[in-house]
């Protein structure tokens, strides 16, 4: 692709996602989701690789159908209400149907189908951009209309995506198809705490950019798409593969690293409301994602597994990491000793 088109695409994303996360007005939100769709499709198609082409179609088909019922509930609100601020979001129909817009233009089950498909056909830096940055504006505009949400919806449609990302991600051989899977399943952590403490939903959700950012700028790096290589790959960047794997059990949630901090405030909120039960429910459902993590963190590091074919082992690279991976990969693991200052933030 031109690097000068590259640049314009990157810097509309900027600029739409820049205006729904400051905007008031549904009317602007809606713009700068529609910028963000039509800036991101030729990055997803750049390949004109048939499946890049169908992963575009799949995502401008649901992303302007979500859109469009975005516009469809700030109307039938300023039609009830005469308000088209976005906090104003009270008429009970309109709740309904942004919930079930934003679910779809995040992915979240039942509305999950296109993404693990999007994010196949995707390149490696398409798909961290579709995993993080295309995911801020639809979590902005759930936090701002966080008061206005049915807390029992959003709890099933949480408690559902965890459970749905931790089983569908079991059977992958592909890598990029693990981490939508994975991507699922976050968002159900982000989703069950919403309507109780928004904040930790904010803080799910950066510290999942953190670990996601890091993991995917590895795998570019050591050039990997599938399970296959994965078992070859630790050849090329022992350092980084060791590093992939303590991001991966980051990303997987156990302690003492940087990932078990929100799963442990959110856990403790919801015992704080009364809702001991869904909090079990949905950490036994983050074992089953657990699963697939450690899969992938042996895959990488741990052993060769016994395979019939003969792998040829890569080359090792003695080309130092990006600063980027080094300070995201360290920030990934290590953060979890600052969470009493966070809890006094929040």
């Amino acid at each position: 692709m031109n690097p000068q088109a590259k640049l314009v695409f990157i810097f509309s994303l900027l600029l739409g996602t820049t205006t729904t996360i400051t905007s008031n007005h549904w009317i602007m939100a809606w713009a700068g989701l529609e910028i963000n769709t039509l800036s991101i499709l030729p990055l997803i198609s750049k390949s004109h690789h048939p499946r890049a082409i169908e992963a575009a179609t799949k995502y401008f088909l649901t992303q302007a159908t979500a859109s469009a019922l975005v516009l469809f509930s700030s109307m039938t609100n300023a039609w009830h209400t005469g308000q088209w601020d976005i906090t104003q979001m009270t008429h009970p129909t309109s709740c309904l149907i942004l919930t079930s817009a934003i679910a779809m233009k995040l992915g979240m089950v039942p509305f999950h189908f296109w993404f693990p498909e999007v994010l196949q056909g995707s390149p490696l830096t398409t798909g961290l951009l579709l995993s993080t940055i295309m995911k801020l504006p639809p979590i902005t505009l759930l936090f701002m209309t966080h008061h206005s949400l049915n807390p029992t919806l959003l709890t099933c449609m949480a408690i559902m995506s965890a459970a749905l990302g931790g089983w569908m991600g079991l059977n992958q051989t592909q890598v990029r198809k693990v981490l939508a899977f994975s991507s699922i399943s976050h968002l159900g952590w982000m989703t069950i705490i919403l309507s109780f403490n928004p904040k930790l939903t904010l803080l799910n959700f950066y510290l999942y950019t953190l670990m996601t950012l890091s993991i995917f700028l590895t795998l570019n790096t050591i050039k990997v798409l599938k399970l296959s290589t994965l078992i070859t790959s630790w050849t090329k960047a022992p350092s980084l593969n060791a590093m992939l794997l303590l991001t991966l059990l980051s990303l997987a949630g156990l302690p003492p690293l940087t990932g078990f901090l929100p799963k442990w405030l959110i856990i403790q909120e919801l015992t704080k409301q009364n809702m001991a039960p869904m909090a079990t429910m949905i950490s036994l459902f983050s074992l089953l994602g657990l699963y697939f993590y450690l899969r992938l963190a042996y895959c990488a590091t741990i052993t060769l597994p016994p395979h019939t074919t003969n792998h040829m082992k890569q080359w090792h690279s003695h080309k130092p990491a990006s600063t980027l991976i080094a300070i995201s990969a360290i920030a990934s693991t290590m953060l979890l000793p600052i969470s009493p200052m966070i809890s006094a933030i929040l």
